[in-house]
């Protein structure tokens, strides 16, 4: 079984990694392009209604299945530098639909 606090302190630090990058427009919109791939991604493999636990269960295999995905729409080098931003801060905005979400 996940650790879920830890999983959730991990999405909340990847997302405040993506708020930081706000500072530079052009890579934040880049990495928020990846975000928003992941999240559709996330959408199809875990569905709308799941729990944090289910979630987390998810994010164990993410790394792979990202990369993957991530890489389809790839339209520059150097993308790569960005994923764990991305796939942390795309958990951190999916994990708010679920059932047992608490801020």
């Amino acid at each position: 079984m996940p650790n879920v606090e830890l999983a959730r302190h991990q999405w909340e630090d990847g997302h405040r990694r993506l708020q930081e990058l706000e500072v530079d427009p052009v890579r934040y919109e880049r990495v928020h392009g990846q975000v928003e791939t992941l999240v559709e991604q996330l959408r199809r493999r875990v569905g709308s209604s799941f729990t944090l636990a289910e979630l987390a269960e998810s994010y164990q295999t993410a790394e792979r299945w990202a990369y993957e995905a991530l890489a389809e729409r790839a339209d520059r080098p150097g993308w790569t530098a960005s994923v764990s931003i991305a796939v942390d801060s795309a958990f951190h905005l999916y994990a708010r639909g679920a059932r047992d979400y608490r801020p």
